[in-house]
């Protein structure tokens, strides 16, 4: 049943191996997903011209990664096959409710999408593929509420690139139990496979040493000098943060790191909902004017109303910070001067927010996945904190800092007071005791 028109080598050895538990470690971009899905649909449609039926459970990173596999994956492999389905959309309902799509055949075969957490994991009795392991947030917790589920005998099938070393993926992909069948593919080795990829133009087009190495060359990044961890990161992704029509018209801060040159200037939205920081708004501009730069500033404040706005003072931020304060006024702005203490204060309020799990940020985006990793503290020889960023074409870490700019002015915001009138024969009694 493999359609070899449609595969190179590496994806060819990863699909013919018939072992019950299988992972491969694969570069982005190079079909990965693609791949295990047509497994998946092959196994349902051999079981369907069998009269027989099966379970695939995916769990992806999150609904739109769970869409995407089922759109890209599942559905075009069935109707390459010529396949007879019903597809479906509906509800899953645990302890949360997620999104689920669903592929049925005639025999009764089903195919179900879903993003991935504890409660997903062993809501099923199923043969499992897990997309992109390596970034599901939780994943030890996951890994321990899947086992059981496809403990009787059923599959399981394990993608991802790598994401640090702090995860449950790193610990299957570099353990040496025969019981697993492990397959590498990089990108050097995809392209020598045949796979259409200029590497060297990819590589300058990224601009991103550590991103290349991990996400193409499949090396495994030293996390301990990072600030915020992969598993940190991964933990508070989530698909409806970044997208400014969810706004709900709760309390907004925002964090604006300032560059005119070689960084990035950034303005970071954050509302505040319950306890929890959700990135409203994410604004990222190089080598734009002050004068560019005001005028986006006054729509985010015109937009947000935010209760406080902090900006980074050093060095040519004193002018912006000036302006902004005569514009907006001098309680609701403050300037920041980037001084060793000052760095450390705003590094520990942001990472404490992501530690406690009170912060969402966009799911999947990998040049802001890269910015709040590369941020690194560095211990000098006279024991003083020093917090590094290696500048590349994505910047200087600015994304994190206006993040983390925008929680400290969340941190050092004054809570408006709520008056409530007593009436006036009350308010008389109230104040006769007095």
């Amino acid at each position: 049943m493999e359609p070899d028109f449609l595969l190179y080598p590496y994806q060819r050895r990863w699909l013919a191996d018939e072992s019950r538990f299988k992972i491969a470690m694969m570069s982005r971009q190079i079909g990965k997903t693609y791949t295990t899905t047509l497994e998946v649909a092959q196994d349902c449609i051999l079981a369907d011209l069998e009269e027989r039926r099966t379970r695939w459970v995916i769990l992806s990173r999150g609904e739109r990664q769970a869409k995407e596999a089922m759109e890209e994956g599942v559905k075009r492999h069935c109707q390459a096959f010529g396949a007879v389905i019903k597809a479906s959309e509906g509800d899953w309902k645990g302890e949360a409710t997620f999104r689920a799509l669903e592929v049925e055949f005639p025999h009764g075969s089903k195919i179900t999408a879903l993003p991935a957490n504890p409660d997903t994991a062993r809501g099923f009795s199923a043969n499992v593929m897990l997309d992109e392991f390596a970034f599901h947030a939780d994943s030890r917790k996951i890994w321990t509420a899947l086992f059981p589920v496809i403990s009787k005998g059923w599959k399981l099938r394990v993608v991802s690139t790598p994401n640090g070393k702090g995860n449950k993926f790193y610990d299957l992909m570099t353990g040496d139990d025969p019981v697993w069948f492990r397959q590498t593919t990089d990108i050097y080795q995809a392209v020598a496979d045949g796979l259409p990829r200029n590497i060297e133009e990819l590589k300058r087009a990224l601009g991103d040493d550590d991103a290349w190495a991990q996400e193409f060359e499949l090396k495994w990044l030293d996390e301990a000098s990072a600030w915020l961890s992969f598993d940190l990161i991964n933990a508070a992704e989530h698909d409806g943060a970044g997208d400014p029509d969810g706004y709900q018209g709760g309390p907004c801060y925002i964090g604006n790191d300032i560059a005119a040159r070689n960084d990035l200037w950034v303005a970071w939205v954050w509302e505040k909902i319950g306890d929890v920081f959700w990135a409203r708004e994410i604004i990222a501009k190089k080598r734009i004017s002050f004068a560019e730069q005001d005028e986006i500033l006054d729509q985010l404040m015109k937009k947000y109303r935010p209760l406080r706005l902090c900006m980074d003072q050093t060095g040519m931020g004193e002018k912006p910070v000036e302006d902004a304060i005569r514009r907006y006024g001098s309680t609701t702005v403050e300037g920041v001067l980037f001084t060793g203490p000052n760095k450390l204060r705003l590094a520990t309020i942001g990472k404490e927010k992501f530690e406690d799990r009170k912060v969402r940020i966009p799911l999947g985006d990998d040049v802001l996945r890269a910015d709040l990793h590369k941020l690194k503290k560095v211990v000098t020889p006279l024991g003083n904190a020093r917090f590094d960023a290696d500048s590349d074409s994505t910047g200087h870490a600015d994304r994190t800092w206006a993040a983390f700019m925008g929680l400290y002015a969340a941190a050092t915001a004054f809570t408006p007071l709520t008056v409530t009138s007593r009436g006036r024969r009350e308010a008389a009694a109230f104040l006769e005791g007095y």
